[in-house]
């Protein structure tokens, strides 16, 4: 996929970020381009989480401003930009009956309310992960934390958002179904070309083959 240098769809300036007296980085900035794949590393500690959800607007910075298709964070209305820079942790929470109830889910709300689930294009995602129609129907509770991986990933992938922040979203796969994720996540963002994702891993081989660009932690302390 061919990235546009020419405006950054994401703008971080001067982000900050302490955990009691320890600093995490400081004027940290961070852009993310139309069509880009962006690998954010550091060791344990350094908050590779913290980042990702601070740009997704779930948590606090110290300092800094965040710009998404050039307009203030601040200005944004909640709901429609969680939909649109789509937050996924390591471990997503699946309190859904079954999969498939959790797919349903965000289409029920407002902000979603032009969008429609579709079963096919739930099928296809599961298809592409290896797992068959009846997952659909697994209850909730004896999904495995890969598994978990997987509904959550699928959900964000229906919603179709502009951009997704993936925290880990292999670490509890095996090696088959990490790399069906990272096919994955290339195809979501071949359907449109302005799509673009930040990837967190402590496995560099991953990010370096996957990513276009990387930005170390270690560099904004």
């Amino acid at each position: 996929m061919t990235v546009s240098l020419s405006e950054p769809v994401l703008q971080a300036r001067g982000l900050s970020r302490s955990v009691g007296e320890r600093r995490l980085w400081h004027n940290l900035d961070c852009d993310l381009y139309p069509g880009e794949r962006l690998g954010v590393v550091g060791p344990s500690g350094t908050g590779k989480s913290l980042l990702l959800r601070a740009l997704a607007g779930l948590d606090r910075l110290d300092a800094g401003s965040i710009r998404f298709q050039h307009r203030e964070l601040a200005v944004w209305h909640v709901p429609e930009y969680r939909s649109r820079v789509v937050y996924l942790p390591q471990r997503p929470a699946i309190y859904e009956t079954t999969p498939e109830d959790a797919f349903e889910l965000p289409f029920t709300f407002k902000i979603n309310r032009e969008k429609r689930y579709s079963r096919p294009n739930a099928l296809k995602w599961l298809h592409a992960l290896g797992r068959e129609a009846d997952f659909l129907h697994r209850p909730g509770i004896t999904l495995s934390g890969g598994e978990a991986q997987i509904v959550g990933l699928i959900r964000a992938l229906l919603l179709e958002p502009d951009i997704l922040l993936l925290d880990e979203p292999t670490a509890s796969l095996d090696g088959d179904t990490a790399a069906a994720v990272e096919t994955a996540v290339r195809l979501w963002q071949e359907d449109a070309a302005h799509r673009a994702c930040l990837w967190t891993s402590h496995d560099l081989h991953q990010i370096h083959r996957l990513t276009h660009r990387v930005l170390d932690l270690r560099e904004a302390v």
